[in-house]
């Protein structure tokens, strides 16, 4: 995997055109396709399960990045990287047994991240980098696309560099939530590695000149 890597955020997707979209991710410079999967309990919105999942892993040419933002996640891992989750994101929050999570998520044959939510301080990631492929630090408050960016995720991902290289770690840094044209490239410039981007994409008159755009 290469740094500065832009994931579409499907959330944010015409779900009346949902095969059309993710063909024109297929034909853009995005790198990965982000499915975030909601329960309605762990966040306040219910999104999609396995039946858009199956439309992604049929007409999806890119890396299939699935961040589950829901209650037992450990309950459906193994699903959702049978019907093509190439890495699947669990919250940190969500998770009573952390390790037993991640070892499942890559003994199914995926990659494994781990996400924090604003509040949670990265130092509690301490005993799990080693072990994990991705860091997702969210950039707002889970559960619905188009909030507003919360400026002290810069500090996080300075902490989160710091920890991934005290110990040897070769885990990705991605950001989650408000993600956009004005702050892509400080972003990568203070350490991440994996933009999401759902409503400057989505939303734009050009998606595929604005991933472009965001790469720069």
């Amino acid at each position: 995997m290469k740094n500065k890597l832009i994931a579409p955020s499907l959330l944010s997707a015409d779900f009346g055109h949902l095969k059309r979209d993710i063909e024109m991710l297929n034909d853009s410079q995005s790198d990965w396709l982000h499915v975030d999967v909601m329960d309605g309990r762990f966040v306040p919105n219910i999104s999609f399960g396995f039946p858009v999942m199956k439309t992604v892993k049929e007409h999806s040419k890119k890396f299939v990045d699935v961040h589950l933002m829901i209650v037992e996640p450990e309950k459906y891992v193994e699903e959702f990287v049978k019907q093509g989750a190439d890495l699947v994101s669990v919250h940190y929050e969500a998770c009573t047994h952390l390790h037993r999570t991640i070892q499942l998520i890559q003994d199914s044959g995926a990659k494994a991240g781990v996400v924090l939510n604003p509040s949670t301080p990265v130092l509690m990631l301490e005993d799990i980098i080693e072990l994990v492929d991705l860091v997702l630090l969210m950039s707002v408050n889970p559960g619905f696309g188009g909030q507003k960016f919360i400026k002290n995720t810069y500090k996080k991902i300075a902490e989160t560099k710091d920890l991934i290289l005290s110990n040897n770690s070769t885990a990705l840094i991605q950001i989650d939530g408000g993600v956009n044209l004005d702050n892509a490239a400080k972003l990568f410039d203070a350490g991440a590695d994996v933009l999401v981007a759902g409503n400057a994409v989505f939303s734009s008159d050009n998606p595929a000149k604005t991933i472009e755009l965001l790469k720069v």
